[in-house]
This record gives C-alpha cells, structure tokens and sequence, in this order.
C-alpha cells in the first residue's frame, strides 16, 4: 500500500494532469466566500487565468450577463446545505469570451464531520451544446418541412421522423423509431426492386424511385423517394436519409391517360392496340414457360341490322352490354379486347378445352341477354389453341376461320379451329 506521503505526491500528480478542471475552495460562506485555494492547469486553460490571478478569489469572477442566475442560487442552496450539486451555465474566460461549463461540486470533511472545503470537477462543454443546438436546429427545421423525412441509422433503424412523415403515414415518430421501413411496404414492389435499392445504397449512390407505400390504417400512397447515404469524416456509411413527396394526384393522372389510351371508350375494354401488345405479351409467355396460348373470336350476330332498325344509340347499347358480360365471364388476367366494330376478341393462357368452354359460357350468357327495345341477341364465336412454331397471325386465322363457320351454320353457336 502507498504510504501517506506517496498518496498525496500521487493525488497531486493526477490532479495537475487530470484532462478535466478540478478547482477547489474553503468552505467559508461569508464575506463573499467561498474562495480558491487550489486550481489545475486544466482549469487554468479553460478560464484563460493564471492560478495566480484565481487563488484567494471567488469563482464568481467567472459569472457575467449570460451566467444563469437561477442556476448560480441552485449552487448556492447547495453550498448551504452542504450536499453534492451538479449543474451547468454560461461563463466568462478572463478575455471575455463565454463559454458553456458543466460541474459538480462536493462537499469534503477534513475530519470526517465538519466540511473544511468543496471539491469541484468542470468541463467545458460548449462544443457539444453547440452541436446540439445545431441538430435541434436541424430537427425544427426538418419538421417545418412540408415533405416527409426521415432518418435511420446504419442499420436501416428509423432515428427521426419529421412531422410531414407523421401527417402522411399516420405512423407517430415514436412509434416508428427502432423499426425498420418495411413496415410501410405494401408488397406491391418486387424483390428485385428492393435488391436494386440495396445495391445502390451499399456502394453509397443514391437511389430514387416511386414507391408504393402503405399507411397504418393499410391505405396505399404512391410517393417519388429518395435515399441517399450519410457519411461520417472517414467516408464511412453511419446513416441513411430519405425524402419524398406524395404523387397520388399525378399517378391518378396517369392511369386515366393509360386508361385513355389502352381502352376502348364505348366497351371499357382494351382498344385495338392494346389487344395487339397484349396478345404479343401472351405469345411471349407462351413460348418462354411453354404456357398453353388459346383464343376467343366472337361477333354480335345481325348487328347491321340493329344499327338499321333501332338506331346508333339502341346498337352501342348493346355493344356495352355484351362487353359488360365478356368482362364478367373472363378470368381475371386474360385481356378481353374489342377487337372491331361489333367484334370481340380473348385471350386466354389456356388450353382448347377451357376456352371452348368460356365460349359457350358467353354465347350462352348473351343468349339469355333481353333488351327491351332489341330483344333477343346472340354471339358466334370461334376458337383457336396456339400449336407449335405458330405464329400469332395464323393464330388468329383459324379462330376468325372457325367464327365464320359458326356464322355459316346458323350463328348462336361456337365452333373451334383446331387443326385448321
């Protein structure tokens, strides 16, 4: 054990070369006491004083107008009492300059029972406080922000959320904080779209795309968003910070252009064009997963002849009503077309037998149709299955092929192309 001599020469060593400033004064109250009898270099440096200019002085030389003074009769309380105290203000260098000091002050009994002095430990912590002014600074200005932001940290753990990302998603910041953004994935993005997203991000790019999100009351939002890295002194990745701007209006605008332009405007089925791309896609399918490939051509039977005797209007009716049918008897996902005039085309990823069967579905459905000034409609309809090194116009040759035999035999029935 170190004798008594050697703790104090050690106690002392440690205190002069101690990092942090260490003052210390009697514990006299009146007169305008306490004052110092003892300072280290690193007290000295922080105040701009020489020890000799602070031994025999009170520490309030330091205080000046930003000194708080609440925080100055806080310590003043504690002096009193005796008890430890900690606490920070504003202090002034010999220079005048202020500065931002944290301390803790502790009382210290000579013998065990009456304190003779008080012991203090102080920092200097204006660097910090400015840095956290800054952030709070930033933080109050992200949350004026009419975008939504947000921040997470290397982990992709949400840190921030302003308040437009509150607005929008519904979600509280504290409820999101910790989390990853997955929880606004809506599932309707691939997995592809994700690795892309990562891809980009790990080699520290940005990346920007349209996501569809999804709210906490799982209402979906589309919103241009873009994410970027945040790298630290050493170029090394320590955060990532999103921003985006919703664009549900400008996507509402472009369905109704797309819908403007892939469908017909009388059927509500797709035009012309858009069957022919649809049917290109299909044929692609089919020959990539060696997916059956089959068609429906069906044609309203004596249409010249309603147009003659009941008019447009009265022919259009009846155009809207079959095409009503056709859209409700397809399955979901094969393109139902107005093809021309009176004519209808589908395409279906099925063999001969199913489509035969939705044909008759259909020319059945129609058949049962009554409109009060028409009457009775019917269909014809012909049906084709893509064989191999077929071409999709020769597809649709035998399907039209086996709709004018329908025709020939009577009309109101299917008949298939197979083999033709």
């Amino acid at each position: 054990m170190l004798e008594g001599v050697e703790t104090s020469r050690l106690l002392k060593t440690v205190t002069e070369q101690a990092y942090n400033a260490v003052l210390i004064t009697d514990a006299d109250l009146t007169g305008g006491g306490p004052f110092i009898v003892y300072c280290n270099p690193a007290f000295c440096r922080m105040t701009g004083y020489e020890r000799s200019e602070l031994l025999g002085r009170s520490p309030r030389l330091l205080q000046g107008p930003e000194t708080d003074r609440t925080v100055i009769d806080s310590l003043r309380q504690g002096l009193h009492q005796q008890t430890f105290w900690e606490g920070s203000t504003v202090n002034y260098r010999k220079d005048g300059e202020s500065y931002v000091v944290n301390w803790n002050i502790s009382p210290v009994s000579g013998d065990g029972k009456r304190v003779t002095h008080f012991v203090s430990m102080q920092q200097d912590i204006t660097a910090r406080v400015r840095v956290e002014a800054e952030r709070d600074m930033l933080i109050q200005a992200l949350n004026q922000a009419h975008d939504p932001v947000f921040v997470t940290d290397g982990d992709a753990r949400i840190v921030f959320a302003n308040a437009a990302f509150e607005s929008l998603t519904g979600y509280r910041a504290a409820e999101v904080t910790g989390k990853t953004p997955a929880l606004l994935s809506s599932g309707e993005q691939s997995a592809e779209f994700y690795r892309e997203m990562w891809k980009a991000l790990e080699n520290n790019q940005p990346f920007q795309a349209r996501f569809i999100n999804r709210r906490q009351d799982g209402s979906r939002y589309h919103v241009e968003q873009s994410i970027a890295p945040v790298l630290n002194h050493f170029g090394r990745r320590t955060h990532f910070i999103s921003t985006s701007w919703q664009v549900d209006d400008l996507v509402e605008r472009e369905n109704a252009l797309q819908i403007m332009a892939t469908r017909d405007k009388l059927s509500g089925l797709l035009n012309r064009r858009a069957g022919d791309e649809a049917l290109y896609k299909a044929h692609h399918e089919h020959l990539a997963n060696a997916q059956p490939l089959s068609v429906i051509i069906c044609d309203i039977d004596h249409f010249k002849a309603v147009n003659d005797t009941f008019g447009h209007l009265a022919g259009d009716r009846i155009i809207q009503l079959i095409a009503e049918l056709i859209d409700q008897q397809a399955r979901s996902g094969d393109p139902a077309i107005r093809w021309g005039g009176e004519e209808f085309l589908i395409i279906l990823q099925a063999n001969l037998t199913a489509a035969m069967g939705l044909a008759e579905r259909l020319r059945s459905a129609v058949e049962h149709l009554q409109d009060a000034e028409v009457g009775l409609v019917t269909l014809s309809l012909g049906v084709a299955e893509m064989l191999h090194g077929e071409s999709t116009e020769q597809l649709l040759g035998r399907a039209d092929g086996a709709l004018y035999r329908a025709k020939r035999s009577g009309r109101n029935r299917v008949m298939s192309g197979a083999g033709n």
